[in-house]
């Protein structure tokens, strides 16, 4: 995904020190980086738990008494 920003710069000592973004384009990278914490997250936990046993879904309901 990419996300278009049009960022305006305020510069101190002429050195850009601070970014200026608009509302929704902060909201879009808020939410891209997000999405990737959860992605890392996952990815973390599915590493972790790799070698465990499964069960498919005729087993759980079996076990849960569903049908």
């Amino acid at each position: 995904m990419i996300i278009e920003i049009h960022p305006n710069y305020i510069k101190k000592k002429g050195k850009k020190e601070f970014v200026i973004l608009s509302y929704d384009e902060f909201k879009k990278i808020e939410e891209a980086l997000n999405d990737y914490e959860d992605l890392m997250e996952l990815r973390k936990i599915k590493s972790k738990e790799k070698d465990k046993k499964t069960k498919n879904i005729e087993q759980v309901k079996k076990e849960l008494n569903i049908k």
